[in-house]
């Protein structure tokens, strides 16, 4: 299959890539080619923390030649390297981040003032980066936490939309008989305007982590979420240790279970517009994109 270079053309881009001061992998998304590698400083940032730790902490020959090939690593998993996270170093020095959000692009007020449902966006089941710890195996996917707190929705009486690819199945059902509801997340997703209106539409967030992320505890937070809480909306988010660097209790609030969750409907249900202002400043204060890349500047030397 033939290459193809978009906006800009071959010679322009080998150009830049070899004369910028720093190159950011996002998401690792990209294996290394020559052109990257000639940068000075190619930079990994993942936002998807376990598997690449996993595999180097293996001495996985291929992991280790794509590793060699950044500079610098940076993570989401904001307790890498901590006592009570699971996942390895692999001797990496991990420089933690958070999940950047253009303040700018996401304006409180949009939507009804106290909007009826909780919402969230994703896919229902992953695949392809299951780990394993020990003889422990933890899995890529946020279903297998969902179906532990599809009662919800109807002890808590309160309205959950799914925007989700699940329409049949037993985890559909179970989820309808907990009075959870679903929507296709095509094309919510694919456009900006439509992602940040039905965003800006929902009481907040209700979600789950990935079972990788919150088993290991390793202080995930979710690139979705920041857009709600930019928004003004708050977030109902299960824990995955986040809370040791992120204020939760008003804006934001983490469970463990779906006691938990419950409790923590109700409490924002009983003052919303306290936590809607809590969700914005939480954005603001941790979240700003301006601020996080000007924080990776400085660890690049830029």
């Amino acid at each position: 299959m033939s290459e193809k270079y978009i906006g800009i053309g071959e010679s322009q881009c080998t150009a830049l890539l070899r004369e910028a001061d720093a190159v950011i992998n996002l998401c690792g998304a990209s294996n290394p080619r020559q052109e990257h590698i000639a940068n000075r400083c190619l930079v990994y940032l993942e936002t998807d923390p376990g598997s690449l730790q996993v595999k180097l902490s293996r001495r996985d020959p291929e992991a280790i030649t794509y590793a060699a090939a950044h500079k610098l690593f940076f993570t989401y998993g904001y307790n890498i390297g901590k006592p009570h996270c699971l996942l390895p170093t692999a001797g990496i020095e991990w420089h933690r981040t958070r999940p950047p959000v253009l303040i700018d692009e996401w304006h409180e007020g949009i939507g009804p003032k106290e909007p009826d449902a909780f919402t969230t966006v994703g896919t229902w089941q992953n695949k392809g980066n299951d780990v394993e710890i020990g003889s422990d195996k933890f899995f890529w996917s946020k279903h297998v936490n969902f179906v532990k707190v599809f009662e919800v929705a109807r002890r808590a009486n309160q309205a959950i939309e799914l925007a989700m690819d699940i329409d049949s199945g037993p985890d559909f059902e179970r989820g309808v008989r907990g009075c959870f509801t679903f929507a296709p997340a095509i094309p919510r997703s694919l456009d900006i305007d439509n992602y940040r209106s039905y965003v800006s539409s929902s009481r907040g967030e209700f979600t789950v982590a990935k079972d990788l992320y919150a088993r290991t505890r390793s202080g995930w937070f979710s690139d979705r979420s920041v857009c709600y809480l930019a928004a003004g909306r708050l977030v109902i988010t299960q824990s995955t240790g986040f809370e040791k660097y992120v204020p939760a209790g008003e804006g934001l609030i983490a469970f463990d279970g779906p006691d938990d969750a419950v409790e923590a409907i109700r409490e924002v249900n009983r003052d919303y517009q306290r936590h809607a202002r809590a969700a914005r400043e939480i954005a603001v204060e941790y979240f700003d994109a301006l601020k996080l890349f000007g924080a990776m500047a400085e660890v690049i030397g830029l």
